[in-house]
């Protein structure tokens, strides 16, 4: 019996919402930038798209050949549930990984006695002439090593991140995913209704590095 146009249409809008569920729930997801945490790399209004699988574990050799995953590496920009508000999303740069020695001086970090090297780190000020501890976290942090199944995050705005310096690490299971690209940006304050006006159309489909 052939279906009713009425019935296709349908069925063809429930395939799509189902997919489209799938997607945002399991694959891909929309994130704003909120604050100048990330600056001036990530700006406030920039709108990304987050890839929620490539750090999603695995049960079978067949998911690990079909599916782009990876570990969590030094150097990425995640998105994550706040630990202190899991209801919160975050987005920050892992800069420690389990079993690192991590410690700041004179805002410089250091990854077991070594300086790391952090072409996209942002000072809005210079480091300080003291030589020893401040209690300013923004100067010295640490040394701390960081637990097995956590990661030591920090913004790249590093004068004005609240981060793993003050709220402390991150459990491995918190992370949503990694940051792709930039798919749309609005200047702050800019609403909808003024996008031709507002967006920065130098910035869209940038990707996050």
């Amino acid at each position: 019996m052939k279906k009713s146009v009425l019935r296709e249409y349908t069925e063809s809008l429930v395939i799509a919402v189902v997919l489209a569920l799938f997607v945002r729930t399991w694959v891909f997801q929309a994130f704003k930038i909120p604050t100048g945490s990330m600056e001036p790399n990530l700006l406030v209004g920039d709108h990304l798209i987050v890839n929620k699988m490539v750090f999603a574990p695995t049960a079978t050799s067949f998911e690990r050949a079909m599916l782009p995953q990876r570990d969590v590496s030094r150097g990425d920009i995640v998105v994550f549930k706040y630990p202190e508000e899991p209801e919160r999303d975050f987005i920050k740069r892992v800069i420690g990984l389990p079993g690192d020695r991590l410690e700041l001086r004179r805002k410089v970090v250091y990854i077991n006695g070594e300086p790391l090297d952090e072409p996209y780190a942002h000072l809005i000020e210079p480091a300080s002439d003291s030589a020893g501890v401040t209690g300013d976290l923004r100067e010295f942090y640490g040394p701390v090593t960081v637990p097995d199944g956590q990661y030591f995050m920090m913004g790249d705005n590093r004068d004005n991140s609240e981060d793993s310096r003050y709220w402390g690490f991150l459990p491995a299971h918190y992370v949503k995913g990694r940051a792709l690209f930039i798919y749309f940006s609005f200047q702050d304050g800019e609403s909808v209704s003024r996008a031709l006006q507002g967006t920065r159309w130098e910035r869209l489909f940038a990707t996050v590095k």
